[in-house]
C-alpha cells in the first residue's frame, strides 16, 4: 500500500492558498480516480482507492500546516506503510510556479509541513514532490506571499498543472520517480 498526502491548511479561508496546493493535488487525485468521500480520521481526511493497480491512501491532514506529521504519522503506522512508500505533495517556494521536482528524503528547506513530517515518520526516506509557487522576492514577506491566494494569472494555468501531475501519478508508484517531474515538465510548459 502507498500513502499520498497533500498539504495544506484546513478550512474555506486557506482553500485558494498557495501554501494549499498539496491539499489541491490531493482532491484531484482521488475525483479524477473516482475515489469514495473522504472521511475523518487520524486528525486528517483520507480517501482509499487504487492507483495503476496499487492500493492508496490519499490524505489530507486537519492540523494546520505546522502540525501535518502528526496526521501523516499515525495514518502511516496504522496502514502500516513504510517511509519509502509516502508520497508528500506540497508547494516549493524555491520553483518558479507550476514546476515540479522530486526527490526521496533530504532537508526541509524550511518548509514547516515538511519538518513537521520529519519529526513524525521513522525516517526521512518518504517521497517529496515539490510543487513550485515562486518567491515574492523578499524573506520578510514570505508568509503572507504563500498565505495568499494565487493571482489570476496563475489561477489559469493552475486546474491544467494539478491535472497534469494526476494524469502521470501513477509515476510515483514505479523506481524511477524522476520519470514522473519529466513527464509533467514535458506536459507542461507554459
Amino acid at each position: 500500500m502507498w500513502l499520498f498526502v497533500g498539504l495544506g491548511n484546513p478550512g474555506d479561508k486557506y482553500k485558494g492558498n498557495r501554501h494549499n496546493i498539496g491539499f489541491m493535488v490531493a482532491d484531484a487525485l482521488a475525483a479524477d480516480n473516482h475515489f469514495p468521500a473522504f472521511k475523518s480520521k487520524f486528525q486528517g481526511e483520507v480517501t482509499e482507492g487504487r492507483l495503476a493497480g496499487e492500493k492508496i491512501a490519499v490524505l489530507k491532514p486537519m492540523t494546520y500546516m505546522n502540525e501535518s506529521g502528526q496526521s501523516i504519522g499515525k495514518c502511516a503506522k496504522f496502514y502500516k506503510i513504510p517511509p519509502e512508500r509516502v508520497v508528500v505533495f506540497y508547494d516549493e517556494l524555491d520553483l518558479p510556479p507550476c514546476k515540479v521536482k522530486v526527490k526521496q528524503g533530504g532537508g526541509s528547506g524550511g518548509h514547516n509541513g515538511i519538518k513537521s513530517t520529519d519529526r513524525h515518520l521513522p525516517s526521512k526516506d518518504y517521497w517529496r514532490v515539490r510543487l513550485g509557487i515562486g518567491h515574492p522576492g523578499d524573506k520578510n514577506r514570505v508568509s503572507g506571499y504563500v498565505l495568499s491566494d494565487f493571482s489570476k494569472e496563475e489561477q489559469k494555468d493552475l486546474p491544467f498543472f494539478i491535472d497534469t501531475i494526476v494524469r502521470y501519478s501513477s509515476l510515483l508508484l514505479e523506481d524511477n520517480k524522476s520519470d514522473f517531474g519529466t513527464r509533467v515538465s514535458e506536459d507542461f510548459k507554459i
